[in-house]
């Protein structure tokens, strides 16, 4: 009787731990410690990035715009080892760069790109780096030793003329951002001798993840004031938050809180335009401040997007339009007149129950000033006209769309 007993106990404590669930304590992310140098060009870097993105906003005519602070100012930050003079300054201008070495900013991009990928094992993180230059052109050394060493870019010298030099560097990009950036690169003019690319690719799954089976279809009031159909996911957990009369600020976290969504959602009487008018890094960190642990009731809508923008105009009207004139102030990069001649941004997210996935790339192309020697090949149609010099007296004009052989 008593073998009975305790075989029964034996069963039903294995029973009732089957239908116990695992706890699964997801330690905190520990911060990534940072020297008060580093520490001031975070900040920099965030108010290059409010800057950039109501630039890109204002320039674009576009309802979703989405962009990468990181990546441009990382593709930037390699450019920047190339350039000179006020060239130099202009970059360092575009991106709130003041008070720092080049060491210092180089010590600072290997540093994010170092740790930032290992902060938190249940988040993806990917950053890659490149350099491509035309074959036989005569790129300095140190430039290259300086974006390998800081920046871990990969140099590879490529014939620019061949059919499949575009694809190549299409596949790289395609590669780095897990296939969601495909295609960037549109053309290879014949005077591009150089391509500098940051490509980077982010998966976080929520911390708090939503329930599929509580997401519905309802309406979404757009910035047109109509309504669409949008999948509306919903969950009820506690938040980071903070309101003001201006807008609500909910911050979302992935993985084990080293990564987060902080989702800026405007009031009734206010606007998209109007709160990020005012956004900047100031404000920025005094909203951060506020936010307090709260239980929210979250209604987001599960969204994707994608964006592609020619970066030069929002550029230049930041400071640095002297990169893209051929003034010979890349003169770190090479012995010839370089100039940028695009910037190229795409970017792409995707936001679900379980989470985040977004990719982006920036190509920094670098041309060369064209060295012609004057060519004067009659060989279409043209016009012609017979006139006195010193009078200015036209005798005759006349048009030539076709020659008979005599």
């Amino acid at each position: 009787m008593k073998k009975l007993i305790f075989l029964l106990v034996s069963m039903l404590i294995i029973i009732s731990c089957k239908d116990v669930e695992p706890i699964n304590i997801v330690e905190d992310a520990k911060p990534i410690a940072l020297t008060v140098t580093m520490q001031k060009r975070v900040n920099q870097d965030n108010e290059f990035a409010f800057d950039i993105f109501k630039k890109t906003c204002n320039e674009s005519n576009q309802a979703n715009v989405l962009i990468s602070p990181l990546s441009i100012s990382i593709a930037l930050g390699m450019t920047l080892n190339g350039a000179t003079d006020e060239t130099k300054s202009g970059i360092e201008k575009a991106l709130k760069m003041s008070g720092l070495t080049l060491d210092n900013i180089n010590d600072y991009y290997k540093v994010m790109q170092t740790t930032l990928p290992t902060i938190d094992p249940k988040t993806t993180l990917n950053i890659a780096n490149s350099i491509w230059y035309k074959t036989g052109y005569p790129v300095k050394t140190e430039f290259l030793t300086i974006n390998k060493n800081y920046f871990n870019a990969e140099v590879r010298e490529m014939d620019f003329t061949q059919v499949w030099a575009k694809d190549t560097i299409n596949n790289w990009i395609a590669r780095k951002t897990n296939n969601h950036i495909k295609d960037m690169l549109d053309q290879i003019p014949e005077d591009v001798v150089m391509y500098l690319i940051n490509a980077v690719y982010f998966k976080g799954m929520w911390k708090q993840p939503f329930n599929v089976k509580a997401t519905k279809e309802t309406n979404f009031t757009n910035y047109l004031n109509t309504q669409q159909k949008v999948n509306m996911m919903y969950q009820k957990d506690t938040f980071s938050y903070f309101a003001n009369e201006k807008a609500q600020y909910l911050d979302m976290p992935y993985g084990n809180n080293a990564f987060s969504m902080t989702v800026i959602l405007p009031t009734q009487i206010s606007s998209v335009s109007e709160v990020l008018e005012a956004l900047d890094a100031e404000s920025w960190n005094l909203a951060l401040n506020k936010m307090e642990s709260e239980e929210v009731m979250v209604y987001l809508p599960r969204f994707k997007s994608k964006s592609k923008f020619l970066l030069n105009n929002v550029l230049k009207s930041m400071g640095m339009a002297r990169a893209f004139e051929d003034k010979d102030e890349f003169r770190n990069m090479a012995n010839s007149d370089l100039y940028i001649s695009r910037v190229l941004h795409d970017t792409a997210i995707e936001v679900t129950e379980e989470g985040t996935v977004a990719a982006a790339a920036t190509i920094v192309e670098m041309t060369e000033k064209a060295m012609f020697n004057s060519i004067f090949n009659a060989n279409r149609p043209f016009i012609y006209i017979i006139r006195e010099k010193s009078t200015g007296v036209i005798l005759f004009i006349g048009k030539t769309d076709n020659i008979d052989k005599f």
